[in-house]
């Protein structure tokens, strides 16, 4: 009954999106139609064409060949459907990116860019993208990583024993301080225990390996194929210096040149190829800490991002009006650990918090107030206590090895979750996707 239901009101919704249609250019274009239904949501085929000529845009500004188009207008099809399920299950919690965390964004993007904003713009519209769909884009990807963040965290569970043997490992094999940009192909397998699946995926990647080794290029053939999260980036995993790389490929990665292919690994998730694009070397130095303690109002299923933001903003005038700031934090900080030691968070090092929180905190000046701040956590007030710059030792590399070892696990988690919610989802494709839709568009 549930699942009647529910089709009837996706069938009624569909209706409703093709009639409310502007019929009186019914003559002069092709109108806007709904391509799938994903749960309670609908993606538009104007939707699937902004995004393909997004992706054509940057794939062609890195020099990286353009698969055919009906393959990937089908990979970005897949992509928005599983990024509508994140979205509709973040509406659902309350989540939210306000404006000025949006301003924040745009201007730290630019500023790594080396541009102003209105530099930054320019570059956009170069790249066939408005500042405004600019905007709308890093809003849904940051939607996307608190989603994730919320959903995948309490899935990863890093032990001391983990952490001892990493360290012992890292010991014995030299720290040489050299970081790699890496990029990767995963042909998932969704069912170890079905020989013809595992053995059609292994030949799958072992062709893929020799398209790559016959010139092919490493990232179209990944925009084109692979299974992972990153296909339409072609495959790009940014920059890890060697004690964090993932554990499938710590030992392969120092192994290879510049562009050359691995062997094909298997793994839990399926059978992957990396590759490095870059190397650069890298010294520790002296670290700059902040003694910081914090209050943190967590959005839930019962308690939305505004009434958390509501809820902060409360605390906040207490405190401008007098309030001790460790009282608050042990009756109402949502972070347990932090909260019973009146919010002291301790010292701590550049690189150690998510970014927003680090951002405020760098800007902090020490007995100074800072926030409300908006993480993928919730709504943060914080307070920097002192500062100092120490050679940490044991401690720095004790937390390096405990954060390695979380983004390997989480990585793998975040690919079996993106699996589950994808195939947990309702979704029903209304047509095939219409690789000439952009062509008519334009012309």
């Amino acid at each position: 009954m549930k699942a009647t239901l529910r089709q009837c009101a996706q069938a009624v919704l569909l209706m409703v999106a093709l009639v409310c249609a502007p019929l009186a250019l019914a003559e002069r274009q092709q109108l806007d139609s709904v391509i799938a239904i994903v749960d309670d949501d609908v993606i538009l085929q104007s939707e699937l064409d902004a995004r393909v000529r997004t992706i054509v845009s940057r794939l062609n500004t890195q020099g990286t060949r353009l698969p055919p188009m009906e393959a990937l207008e089908e990979r970005v099809l897949e992509q928005l459907i599983t990024d509508s399920i994140q979205l509709q299950m973040a509406a659902k919690m309350g989540m939210r990116v306000s404006d000025n965390e949006l301003n924040d964004a745009m201007q730290n993007i630019a500023a790594r860019n080396n541009m102003t904003l209105q530099q930054f713009e320019q570059q956009l519209e170069q790249e066939g993208l408005t500042y405004r769909e600019a905007r709308e884009q890093i809003r849904r990807e940051m939607l996307l990583s608190r989603v994730q963040q919320r959903n995948v965290d309490n899935r990863v569970r890093v032990t001391g024993r983990e952490v001892d043997n990493f360290l012992a490992a890292t010991a014995a094999g030299g720290d040489t301080g050299v970081e790699y940009q890496l990029a990767h192909i995963l042909v998932a397998v969704d069912d170890f225990n079905d020989p013809l699946a595992v053995e059609a995926a292994r030949e799958k990647a072992n062709s893929l390996l020799e398209r790559i080794r016959a010139g092919t290029d490493f990232r179209a053939v990944a925009v084109a194929e692979s299974d992972a999260s990153n296909a339409l980036e072609g495959g790009v995993m940014g920059w890890r210096p060697e004690n964090q790389l993932p554990s499938l490929v710590s030992d392969v990665a120092p192994a290879l040149e510049i562009g050359e292919p691995s062997e094909v690994l298997e793994s839990g998730s399926g059978f992957h190829i990396i590759t490095v694009l870059n190397k650069r070397g890298g010294d520790q130095q002296l670290v700059e800490q902040s003694k910081v303690r914090h209050i943190l109002v967590r959005p839930t299923e019962t308690v939305t991002d505004a009434e958390a933001e509501r809820r902060i903003n409360e605390l906040a005038e207490r405190l401008k009006n007098g309030a001790d700031f460790a009282e608050l934090a042990k009756e109402f900080s949502d972070d347990p650990i932090s909260g019973s030691d009146g919010g002291n968070l301790g010292w701590v090092s550049r690189g150690e918090m998510v970014p927003a929180f680090e951002k405020a905190m760098e800007e902090a000046a020490v007995g100074e107030l800072k926030g409300p701040v908006r993480s993928q956590f919730g709504w943060h007030l914080l307070e920097v206590q002192e500062r100092r710059r120490q050679d940490m030792g044991g401690q720095i590399k004790e937390a390096e090895a405990r954060q390695a070892l979380y983004r390997r696990k989480f990585d793998v988690e975040l690919q079996n979750w993106l699996r589950e919610i994808r195939d947990e989802a309702y979704v029903d494709l209304k047509s095939d996707v219409d690789p000439e839709a952009d062509a008519n568009e334009d012309s």
